[in-house]
């Protein structure tokens, strides 16, 4: 079952659901879940190994963050000089990108992500999973510009939508290396 707002909004204020939503997103979200905004982008270089009990993912580079307040604006000096607060993803490269809020999912929910459909519109694909219960921290997705322009994000821009699914009978504790919002490991890692 998924859960409606009235109930995303209770468990937001009573469990930390969700850390640092836009005020949009508090007062007045659309749909049955929330939108999630860019808030930082990685690029991947170097090589990865993925066996069956060990990992590790290429290296990876922050390449761009948000700068702002938190709300993914510019200041109002940088409107000023004509800067934007924004990244381009150019065609045909494969780029990580980090939610500017954080997840707190108790074990009785799992949270599924899906690309707000002006990003598929513009040529962009998103590569996500889902969100397993008890798993806490900001939220990393693949993208990847398949079309033939370049196209400017504004950091801060809702890119992703978080549906929020009870778990019948409790789910088990993510345990996984990426709790806590980490993006790439260090050096080959044993799975747990």
């Amino acid at each position: 079952m998924i859960l409606g707002i009235k109930e995303l909004h209770k468990l937001v204020k009573e469990k930390n659901l969700v850390e640092n939503l836009c005020e949009r997103e508090q007062n007045n979200p659309e749909g049955a879940g929330f939108d999630l905004r860019l808030g930082e982008i990685y690029e991947l270089e170097g090589d990865g190994f993925l066996g069956v009990e060990e990992r590790d993912t290429p290296n990876i580079n922050l390449i761009a963050k948000n700068e702002e307040g938190g709300d993914g604006k510019p200041s109002s000096a940088e409107a000023t000089a004509g800067k934007e607060n924004s990244f381009v993803f150019e065609p045909r490269k494969y780029y990580l990108i980090k939610t500017m809020e954080k997840v707190n999912l108790p074990t009785t929910l799992s949270g599924i992500i899906f690309p707000r459909t002006t990003l598929f519109r513009s040529g962009l694909a998103l590569f996500n999973g889902i969100v397993q219960p008890g798993y806490s921290g900001e939220l990393t997705f693949g993208i990847s510009n398949l079309g033939k322009s370049n196209i400017r994000v504004s950091f801060g821009a809702r890119v992703v939508h978080i549906t929020f699914h009870e778990v019948l009978g409790e789910g088990n504790q993510y345990r996984g290396q990426w709790q806590g919002g980490r993006v790439a490991t260090e050096e080959k890692e044993t799975q747990v």
